[in-house]
């Protein structure tokens, strides 16, 4: 199959000529298991140096001591919790950490209330069991036990939403660092270089709130939501031209203003006012996180690549706009009115526009 029809390819292929890069440059000493040094693990994140002639493109724009907390912690044989709200990036950071050291990020159990302890561990093909009895070759490995196996990184995603039995199985491979399997009378110890990245959603807290012995096996790095407009502004630039690149939009990149007029009004919504903090606004139920708004925005340049004429109007943000702050039909069009009325009117006519668009929308 060819990689150019693939929808979404992962790290380490997406950004292949930046590894090499960082590899064939590399210098300071590997840690067993990896493909690269710490420090160009750091580098290949945070980007915004050339290496071998290759310009390496920041993956987390975000607080640099974190990532490096983060990848030392994956020196270390702890496993890394990623905490955060909903789109502050923890599981682009955590497939970009996987892809940095060791060129494979796609070991991935993805925390659903579904979620097995099989998942975590092992299962059967049961048609080999019965024909051939507990073997090797009728065993089902999980992403964890071949991690284990390789001296590699497992993901684990939302780990707040699997069930307490599902936690537990981890907690005995964070602590024993092997996995055992009565079956076969085997004990499968982890490899150097084993270990476990797992996330967690803030706004999920309570579903299956994790133990204190899930907990001690983490170092827990919380990232937080962009600390500044500037900032998110960047990222949210940045990732929907890297996005709307492996898509055939056939529109252009959204105006300037446009990215400040979305990222303006996620961020008034969702700190309850105004960017000057003169005025208090209702939230609405959605979290409005600076992932929503890059796909929001990518939303907008389909629309304007499809029925319009490639450039992202007034009318094509609106729609995308009343999607994403209207979840809830009832309070949510509610505060949407509001703002639009009380905040959005009252700014001149260089939002005139985009007021006029909504309102008609919002009914």
């Amino acid at each position: 199959m060819s990689e150019q029809n693939v929808q979404r390819l992962p790290a380490e292929q997406l950004y292949q000529r930046e590894l090499e890069a960082l590899i064939a440059a590399e210098k300071d000493p590997i840690p067993t298991g990896w493909r690269m040094s710490p420090r160009s693990v750091l580098t290949y994140i945070v980007g915004g140096e050339k290496v071998k002639g290759v310009e390496i493109t920041p993956k987390y724009m975000g607080g640099r001591r974190l990532v490096e907390i983060a990848i030392a912690t994956l020196v270390t044989d702890r496993a890394l919790l990623l905490i955060g709200e909903p789109g502050t990036a923890k599981s682009w950071l955590s497939e970009h950490l996987s892809a940095a050291v060791n060129g494979d990020s796609t070991k991935v159990v993805q925390g659903t209330a579904g979620t097995t302890e099989e998942q975590i561990r092992y299962s059967w093909n049961y048609a080999m069991l019965i024909a051939k009895g507990p073997c090797l070759e009728a065993m089902v490995k999980s992403p964890v036990y071949r991690a284990m196996e390789t001296g590699s990184v497992a993901r684990v995603e939302e780990i707040s939403r699997c069930a307490s039995e599902v936690q537990d199985a981890l907690i005995s491979i964070l602590s024993e660092k092997r996995v055992s399997v009565p079956e076969l009378g085997l004990e499968v110890p982890a490899q150097k270089g084993f270990s476990v990245i797992a996330t967690a959603n803030t706004r999920d807290k309570g579903v299956n709130d994790m133990s204190a012995a899930l907990k001690r096996r983490f170092n827990i790095v919380v990232l937080p939501t962009p600390s500044d407009m500037a900032t998110e502004m960047e990222i949210v630039r940045t990732r929907v031209a890297q996005l709307s690149a492996g898509l055939d939009l056939n529109a252009r990149q959204p105006e300037e203003d446009m990215v400040e007029k979305v990222v303006s009004i996620f961020r008034e919504l969702r700190g309850g006012a105004t960017l000057d903090g003169k005025q208090k606004l209702k939230t609405p139920s959605g979290v409005l996180s600076t992932a929503e708004a890059i796909s929001l925005l990518a939303n907008s340049m389909a629309l304007a690549g499809s029925f319009g004429d490639g450039g992202v109007s007034p009318e094509d943000l609106a729609a995308a706009l009343q999607g994403a702050v209207v979840k809830d039909e009832d309070k949510d069009k509610v505060c949407w009115k509001e703002y639009l009325e009380n905040v959005m009117k009252k700014r001149g006519s260089d939002w005139l526009p985009l007021y006029k668009a909504c309102r008609e929308l919002n009914g």
